[in-house]
């Protein structure tokens, strides 16, 4: 199964991409690795960012971390750019607020170039700022993007009407997958025969049967539709912080990590973050309408979303957590 990195996290609160700027304090200080006479007074290497990129990615992570203030400087200077504003941090991404030569507001974002990012700037390049982000420049070598500055102080998680929040993300997810993905990007299909490949050793480490039992027919609902993966381009993180307003559109999608496959495997985020028991039903309805989707299909490709946290959690040697094991049950009927 694709190994889980930091990206896939999509729990509230958590540090995302734009919605953290990163200022060196007792708690998070600046990373020892941040080199400010390399970037005098600009580019700051938080040591929440630098931890998490030797916690996912080990060498690889430590030796990317090094590289980014260097790594930075050097795109400022080749694309003429001039930061405007303190960096912000996701737990996989450095971004800063830029201004261009002809003074377009603009960010840049540095992240390591691993099987998820390298699809970023495809789907980006393909949805072309239709409902989502529009990539500006982009450099295939490091992955590097500059990218339309949106309202980082103005995420969707800000929205108090649950319901109008999910009905956005709805309309963004019913407009972004409507187009096939290109023939290269990574499938659901590989994803869903390695979970369950995966699932049996998995259950051995399930103690509770309740619990079991539960993960073994999520794992039964994927297989009843891992046949028909789909071919749809999904953008497989919009959650509520992954969601930002701007002066051209309401709200517009960040950050995918990019899927060919079933829009079903969308729905979970929108389901089970902002929790409320009483409320999966409701979002599951409002979201399969939205989308035009098969209920049952959408069902089984949910319940598989679940496997695949379940999983996550399980290799990281912690029990499933509890409100997606809730979300199934409700789900499952």
């Amino acid at each position: 199964m694709t190994k889980r990195t930091a990206s896939h996290t999509y729990v509230p609160g958590a540090l995302r991409t734009y919605a953290h700027t990163a200022r060196p304090t007792p708690e998070n200080p600046l990373s020892p690795l941040t080199r400010p006479s390399i970037v005098p007074e600009v580019i700051d290497v938080p040591a929440a960012l630098a931890a998490e990129q030797v916690k996912y990615n080990g060498p690889a992570g430590h030796a990317f971390i090094t590289a980014l203030p260097a790594l930075a400087q050097g795109f400022l200077d080749q694309w003429e750019l001039r930061v405007d504003g303190p960096s912000m941090h996701g737990v996989s991404a450095l971004v800063l607020p830029v201004t261009a030569a002809d003074d377009t507001r603009a960010v840049l974002k540095l992240q390591i170039l691993d099987e998820e990012s390298a699809g970023e700037p495809v789907a980006l390049r393909l949805w072309n700022g239709d409902h989502a982000v529009r990539l500006l420049r982009h450099d295939e070598p490091t992955g590097t993007m500059l990218l339309e500055r949106l309202d980082p102080t103005r995420m969707l998680s800000h929205l108090d009407d649950v319901h109008e929040a999910v009905l956005v993300i709805a309309d963004l997810l019913a407009r972004l997958t409507t187009l096939p993905a290109p023939k290269d990007m990574r499938r659901l299909d590989d994803i869903a025969h390695a979970m369950l490949d995966q699932t049996p050793q998995a259950l051995e480490h399930v103690p509770d049967p309740t619990d079991r039992r539960l993960i073994a027919d999520c794992a039964a609902a994927l297989g009843e539709v891992v046949t028909e993966p789909g071919d749809r381009l999904l953008h497989w993180d919009l959650h509520y912080e992954n969601v930002l307003a701007a002066d051209r559109a309401p709200w517009l999608a960040i950050d995918p990590k990019p899927l060919a496959g079933d829009p079903g495997f969308e729905l979970l985020p929108a389901i089970a973050d902002r929790y409320d028991p009483a409320d999966v039903r409701w979002r599951f309805d409002a979201l399969t309408a939205a989308l035009g989707l098969d209920r049952e299909r959408a069902r089984a490709w949910t319940l598989a979303r679940v496997l695949q946290d379940c999983l996550w959690e399980i290799e990281d040697g912690r029990p499933p957590e509890p409100r997606r094991l809730e979300t199934a049950r409700l789900l499952r009927g």
